[in-house]
């Protein structure tokens, strides 16, 4: 049985189910919230192609791990001159929290065992641009599934400075992600979680699951 949405919570989250042929046991949560305070197995970051931190929810999600995160990403090999992670793909950075004194994890990103570094496009058109966020998502959750993690809250990639249109990007990401799951991924990852930076967001994304014709749990 899936959870319902607080009545006091419902105008800024929504729990849905998707269509067949992913299992009904998969939840996907859109909701308005700080996405490095989920606390779920992977985070995914929408990064840039250095991976060493920027602005938006890259900068927010490197502050929030300190700079071990930068650290790890610095070491990851460049595949060309200043890319490490090519538009499109994904890199997963294992994260192990030091504990403090009384044993506690962060209040941030509490109980994150992965960063999940993704680049999307700067959005140009349709044709060009569609194709690289779709791949964002889909190997982000290629990514989370290979890493066990059953778990994973994505932001609105491309849909900041790279000005990728909400209502476009919301549609290519629950089509991307349905049809990652349906291919398998499902088989570990069981809990996807939209977490959006404003009202804006929040009613393009869910705008798009009513489009897709996603069953949606009731208030309470």
């Amino acid at each position: 049985m899936w959870r319902r949405i607080p009545a006091a919570l419902a105008p800024h989250a929504a729990i849905f189910r998707f269509r067949p042929p992913v299992s009904p046991q998969v939840r996907l949560a859109v909701q308005k919230c700080d996405i490095t305070r989920e606390e779920v197995d992977a985070v995914v970051n929408a990064a840039n192609e250095r991976m060493l931190g920027g602005g938006g929810v890259d900068g927010a999600i490197h502050r929030a791990a300190g700079p071990q995160l930068r650290e790890a990403c610095a070491r990851v090999p460049e595949v060309r001159a200043g890319v490490r992670c090519p538009t499109g793909q994904a890199v997963p950075i294992r994260i192990d929290w030091p504990r403090a004194p009384n044993g506690n994890k962060p209040a941030t990103l509490r109980g994150v065992s992965y960063i999940i570094n993704t680049v999307g496009p700067v959005y140009r058109n349709d044709a060009e641009s569609a194709p690289l966020l779709r791949s964002a998502y889909q190997n982000s959750i290629r990514a989370a599934a290979a890493q066990r993690c059953r778990s994973v809250a994505f932001p609105a990639i491309s849909c900041g400075v790279y000005g990728y249109p909400l209502d476009k990007a919301a549609d290519e990401a629950l089509r991307a992600i349905a049809d990652e799951l349906a291919a398998g991924a499902q088989e570990v990852v069981t809990d996807v979680r939209f977490c959006l930076f404003n009202d804006e967001a929040l009613e393009a994304w869910l705008e798009a699951s009513e489009r897709a014709h996603l069953e949606r749990a009731p208030a309470e």
